[in-house]
């Protein structure tokens, strides 16, 4: 159904929502549903561009297993009471009421079958459905916090009312609406090209909020040192490893690129990993190496090292590894291998050390790290302790999921519980 994107349209409304992504769309139907007068305010040209282009255009709007655990923050508790009042469930329940097909894939994430579009035509229909006015091509000049000056009972309550103003440019046209309140829904740095910015944050700053270190999220690796040209040489090479850094550790598919490591459990583990800090590749999660490696110099005593290794993953891989760990033992056989080397290439395998030299930035990041401090934010209501009427919901706060789904739900969750107060 279409959604009202008109100019013609009152000073006055009860909620204005600052961005049309998925925690903004899911905060305005939730309020328009309670009654309240919804405007939602979109910069780009197109509402919900991240959620057509995620997933590969499939969009992995949730996930199965939903915990606190699954969110990066200075607050790993904050997340909880929102995730709680939305959870995953009552997402997927609105997908199936809207007979959108989906399908479970690896590690419990969520997709739709066909795409991502029925996503977003879901939030806007339940926008269309309560009555949501959307406006796009919106530039915010300024927003100011109204004082409450009435003096008559009459007059004190318009002035309840209205606690915000916003100077806007639409196009060639300016126009002031005022607002009980404010929403601020605009994500963070990720995929400029997307409509990624910084507003949320200086919006933040103007009212007094901390802001945490921000980063790309979510984001692969870069290299330049001699491993820059290993990736390149084996670029389009997938295998399932598992990735540890400061402590954690995921098992996923890496992928090496022109460019570095890229992969789900590339950017998994980017959220943990700072400037400086070395990776550990483990090539063979699920076998004990030392092990497997004497059983082939007792069982394939005449086998090359590569011949043996090349069973066990990419031949590209295995030369190159050959090139970097035994380029002096490429042409002896297996039985002749001192156990001591055996060993250390045993335990090169399942630690293979690696220092990216950065990451691809905002530029292809799937998130952003940081944001709003979360100590000046209610995790009930999403309001601002010390600013009546102004909410932060989804990406331009402190909350970063795990790749999975977790951001959209995220997003889901934190815009519904803002939506139940605004």
């Amino acid at each position: 159904m279409p959604v009202k994107n008109s100019n013609s349209s009152p000073s006055f409304y009860d909620v204005i929502i600052i961005g049309a992504g998925a925690s903004g769309l899911m905060c305005a139907f939730t309020a328009a549903r309670r009654g309240r007068k919804v405007l939602v305010l979109e910069s780009a040209n197109k509402v919900g561009k991240k959620i057509l282009m995620s997933g590969g255009g499939r969009c992995n709007f949730t996930n199965h297993y939903v915990e606190a655990e699954n969110f990066v923050s200075e607050n790993p508790h904050f997340c909880k009471s929102a995730l709680k009042r939305f959870t995953q469930w009552d997402f997927i329940a609105m997908v199936e009421q809207h007979g959108i097909n989906y399908e479970e894939r690896r590690h419990s994430q969520l997709f739709c079958i066909d795409s991502a579009k029925e996503i977003l035509n879901m939030l806007l229909e339940e926008c269309s459905l309560a009555g949501v006015t959307i406006k796009t091509h919106c530039e915010i000049q300024k927003i100011t916090a109204l004082p409450h000056k009435g003096h008559s009972e009459k007059h004190q309550q318009q002035d309840d009312r209205a606690n915000y103003s916003l100077q806007l440019q639409f196009g060639h046209q300016a126009q002031t609406l005022q607002c009980h309140s404010l929403v601020v829904a605009t994500g963070g740095l990720s995929i400029p090209t997307l409509g990624g910015s910084g507003i949320g944050y200086d919006i933040a700053r103007q009212f007094g909020l901390k802001l945490t270190e921000r980063r790309a999220g979510l984001v692969p690796f870069t290299f330049s040192d001699h491993i820059k040209q290993i990736n390149e040489r084996l670029s389009g090479l997938a295998l399932d490893v598992e990735v540890s850094c400061n402590g954690h550790s995921f098992q996923e598919n890496l992928l090496f690129t022109h460019r570095g490591l890229s992969g789900p459990v590339i950017l998994q583990i980017s959220n943990y990993w700072q400037a400086g800090n070395s990776i550990s590749i483990n090539l063979l999660p699920n076998e004990d190496c030392v092990e497997m490696l004497f059983s082939a110099k007792a069982t394939h005593n005449k086998a090359l090292l590569r011949t043996f290794l090349s069973y066990q993953m990419a031949k590209s891989l295995v030369l190159e590894l050959q090139k970097l760990w035994w380029p002096e033992l490429a042409e002896t056989a297996l039985a002749q291998w001192p156990d001591k080397k055996l060993e250390e290439i045993a335990a090169k395998l399942q630690n293979w050390q690696l220092k990216p030299a950065g990451t691809e930035g905002y530029r292809t990041a799937e998130a952003t790290l940081g944001g709003v401090d979360t100590d000046d934010i209610s995790s009930k209501t999403l309001e601002v302790k010390h600013q009546s009427g102004l909410y932060f919901i989804g990406e331009v706060l402190d909350v970063t999921g795990h790749l999975g789904g977790f951001n959209f739900q995220w997003a889901w969750s934190s815009g519904h519980s803002a939506g139940l107060f605004v």
